[in-house]
């Protein structure tokens, strides 16, 4: 039979591709949109790619809609949407904070509350997160996005272990540096920060600080993650970049405090990169 899907997000970026390859494939999808007008935008697209889609309005951060959705009859559980804000943690206004973690940790945590208990019911279902490298370390300018991602690999961790009884299964999709424009567009909100104060970094000099790859790594393995093709808990995508994702996370343990007042080597990187730079593969 085939298997009902929601993916949040899926009106731009990755959730868009993985909903119509997903659709191509056999999957009944849901295809969630933040806004009305991303409706028929996509619904026109999926009818040129000969895909159908169930496309629906879900603002993840916006209660009435979370519970409109868990009324839908789902087996799996893509949360894929999420926003990013770029800048240094001294400089973020408090406001754009707590957008950040409204969308990426509340608006995801709520509406998976609801489907879980859905899945703990009648004991089947998978939930599966769409989260970061970022998640698991942290890059400068980055860690409002980066604390939104590690605040989901804890409830994912947690998840994991609580509904297991439950026979509901969880997984992480890890992406690095995707050439997609979001990675770019945190490094601009910037632009439209409202504080009267003075911020400390320069950010028209400041850029993304990676070579970035081609989203179809992405693509590929969330497919197969979803079909169960691929049935690790974590996925580090590319997966060339999951050795030096441990080292970084292993070279905490044995940091010591400054004692200098040089610039990091990531901080000097994202003063010299060029936005949107490609890794070429």
């Amino acid at each position: 039979m085939s298997k009902n899907i929601l993916i949040t997000g899926a009106g731009t970026g990755f959730g868009k591709e993985v909903a119509f390859r997903l659709a191509a494939s056999g999957f009944n999808v849901i295809a969630a949109v933040e806004i009305e007008a991303q409706v028929f935008t996509l619904k026109q697209e999926a009818a040129k790619k000969n895909v159908t889609l169930r496309v629906e309005k879900l603002d993840i951060s916006d209660a009435d809609d979370r519970l409109a959705a868990s009324r839908w009859e789902i087996d799996i559980l893509l949360n894929n949407a999420g926003i990013s804000e770029g800048g240094a943690v001294v400089d973020i206004p408090e406001e754009n904070l707590r957008k950040q973690f409204e969308v990426n940790v509340f608006g995801t945590i709520l509406l998976t509350q609801l489907f879980a208990r859905k899945f703990v019911a009648r004991k089947s279902g998978r939930i599966i997160f769409m989260s970061s490298v970022a998640g698991i370390t942290t890059d400068p300018f980055a860690g409002a996005y980066s604390a939104s991602k590690h605040a989901l690999e804890a409830f994912a961790e947690a998840l994991n272990k609580e509904l297991k009884e439950f026979n509901v299964n969880v997984a992480t999709i890890n992406p690095g540096p995707i050439l997609t424009g979001f990675n770019d567009r945190m490094f601009e909100t910037w632009q439209r920060w409202k504080k009267d104060e003075p911020a400390v970094f320069d950010y028209a000099k400041i850029a993304f600080p990676h070579e970035q790859y081609d989203p179809e790594h992405v693509y590929a393995l969330t497919v197969k993650v979803v079909k169960e093709e691929i049935t690790r808990y974590r996925n580090v995508v590319p997966s060339e970049l999951e050795e030096g994702t441990k080292q970084q996370m292993d070279a905490v343990w044995s940091r010591q405090q400054h004692t200098d007042s040089k610039r990091s080597e990531e901080g000097e990187t994202a003063y010299q990169m060029s936005p949107e730079t490609p890794n070429g593969k």
